[in-house]
Parts: C-alpha cells; sequence; structure tokens
C-alpha cells in the first residue's frame, strides 16, 4: 500500500493539472461500477498536491463531487432500466426470485433514501446502493437528493482534510490506511444491524404466525 501511494503521487507530480482532474474524476466515476479503484485515495492525494500551488483543493472537490454523483445516478439509470427486465428472466429469477424482489422494493421504499445517504460514507458499499435502488423502481428525487448531499460531504471533508491536515508522504499514506480501515469497520457495523433487523423481524413474525395457528 505505502509504495503504490508514492508510486501514484510521483506519476501525478509529473503531470499537468488537467491531466490530474481528469485522472482524480474518472476514478471518484468509476467507484460506481467497480468498487476497489481506489478513488477515496486519489481524491486525498490530488487534495495534499494542492499544497504545491499547481493543484487546486477546490478543483479537486468538485471534480470528484460531479463524477462521482454522475456515476452513482448512471448506474441508479442502468438498474431502473436494464436491472429490472433482467431479474425477471430465468437468470435474474435465480439471483433474486420475485418474492425477494418485492421484499427488496418494500426495503427501498421505507429506508431507500437514508440507506443511499449513509452508504455514501462507506467505501466498497456506496457502490452497491444506487443500482438496487433503480431495481427497486425507487423515485429519482429520493435517490438523487442524498446522493449529492452526502457526496458533497463525504468528499468535502477528504479534501478539506488532506489539504490542511497532511503535510508529508507518510502521512498521506496512514491517512489513506485508516480511511480504508474505517469504510471496513462502518460496512462491517452496517451490515451487522441489517441482519440483526431482519432476523429480529423474521423471529417476530413466526411469532405471530404461530399465534394466529393456535386460533
Amino acid at each position: 500500500m505505502p509504495e503504490l501511494i508514492e508510486y501514484i503521487i510521483d506519476a501525478l507530480l509529473g503531470l499537468p493539472p488537467t491531466a490530474v482532474y481528469t485522472i482524480i474524476g474518472v476514478l471518484a466515476a468509476v467507484e460506481n461500477v467497480f468498487p476497489p479503484v481506489p478513488a477515496d485515495t486519489a481524491v486525498a492525494i490530488g487534495a495534499f498536491l494542492s499544497a504545491g500551488g499547481s493543484i487546486s483543493a477546490q478543483a479537486v472537490f468538485a471534480v470528484t463531487w460531479s463524477a462521482n454523483v454522475v456515476g452513482a445516478i448512471m448506474v441508479y439509470a442502468a438498474g431502473r432500466t436494464i436491472g429490472r427486465p433482467f431479474f425477471k428472466g430465468r437468470l435474474g429469477r435465480r439471483l433474486l426470485n420475485p418474492g425477494a424482489m418485492v421484499r427488496l422494493e418494500l426495503l427501498y421504499r421505507k429506508y431507500g433514501t437514508w440507506g443511499i445517504f449513509v452508504s455514501r460514507f462507506i467505501p466498497g458499499l456506496r457502490a452497491v446502493v444506487p443500482p438496487f435502488a433503480g431495481v427497486a423502481n425507487l423515485g429519482t428525487l429520493r435517490v438523487v437528493l442524498p446522493l449529492v448531499v452526502a457526496s458533497g460531504l463525504w468528499y468535502g471533508a477528504l479534501t478539506f482534510v488532506a489539504a490542511t491536515a497532511v503535510r508529508e508522504i507518510d502521512e498521506i499514506i496512514e491517512f489513506a490506511r485508516r480511511l480504508s480501515l474505517a469504510g471496513v469497520v462502518s460496512a462491517g457495523a452496517l451490515v451487522a444491524v441489517v441482519v440483526f433487523a431482519w432476523q429480529r423481524r423474521r423471529r417476530r413474525r413466526s411469532a405471530e404466525d404461530g399465534e394466529q395457528a393456535r386460533y
């Protein structure tokens, strides 16, 4: 990881500002399709390089924010237009049966806005939520609004910290490491909460069914 970050920094230092902004924007957009892309690390490095004067931290934020939101909206639109027919097909029904589709739609309609908002702060997980919001046919406003706000807060804070509080390459390496670790921990905690809530609801429903069967 440190060697990779040093390599990225050296590569970006040799590029003109326009190329740096382009690379950061592409990474921020592609992350919505391929989560392993280190978009957060690239953004943090770009903001860190702004101390040299040739790169603008404000431009890094603007490019990242807009590219990430546009990429997320595109996968949401794909899920809404292509995903639903796919999951109605033979292979799609094996992956997500009709009953699961109904539950997914109910879940998104009840918690979709907050789920999308929270997911944008969790690297990796943020790529999964928008396309399934499209598959669940969640309304455009309920998807776009939390995307815009959460991504703005996340990348704004990330850019600010990297541009103002990080001074050395070793610090940006440690910052990126902690960022990745925080994402993994947050994703694990969120999954644990969802599983717990689902199991609790399932047990309660089973108990209710048992009571009805007795009468």
